[in-house]
């Protein structure tokens, strides 16, 4: 025969949820992650509809920066400008000398369109930039050449016989 069915005693309590600014850090830094890898792949494409007053971030250098990354190096003769500007070509570049300043301007614009049966693809990139430079002293300015070549603009600013012979050594004495 079956036992009659006891009720147990059910103790409840209302507890609120605490939230701590801790407990948001995991996922503060599991979202960041998220948008690092989508800026990564498309900036400002994406919208964020879920970001909170909360959960914002501070901008990286590299989603502030649109400019080309250069290289700067100096030989005994000459100082060297390296630029790489993949998909662009001569035309769309600019290399001016303006009071001492040197300034390398590009503008990129790319269309593609792809007509197949299920489907039509159009996309287009537009963007500028401008990378302006002080010139050290002791550079003649008339000899200044730029060269534009697998998408690498290399600039050579040359040194005036002054400023190649200005460098000397200096002894040390030991007292």
């Amino acid at each position: 025969m079956a036992e009659p069915a006891t009720k147990l005693p059910i103790k409840s309590e209302e507890k609120g949820v605490e939230r701590r600014a801790e407990s948001w850090l995991p996922f503060e830094s599991l979202r960041s992650e998220i948008d690092r890898l989508f800026d990564d792949f498309a900036p400002s494409l994406w919208h964020r509809p879920l970001a909170s007053a909360l959960m914002r971030r501070v901008p990286r250098l590299s989603e502030l920066d649109v400019a080309p990354a250069v290289d700067l190096a100096e030989t005994e003769k000459t100082y060297e400008i390296t630029c790489e500007l993949p998909g662009m070509e001569e035309k769309d570049i600019e290399v001016a000398i303006s009071n001492g300043t040197l300034t390398i301007r590009g503008e990129k614009q790319e269309e593609k369109k792809e007509n197949k049966k299920e489907y039509v693809l159009s996309e287009r990139r537009y963007g500028s930039f401008q990378r302006t430079f002080r010139m050290p002293d002791g550079v003649d300015t008339e000899k200044i050449a730029a060269k534009f070549s697998k998408s690498v603009l290399s600039i050579t600013l040359p040194k005036t016989p002054e400023a190649q012979q200005n460098e000397r050594k200096i002894q040390i004495k030991v007292t």
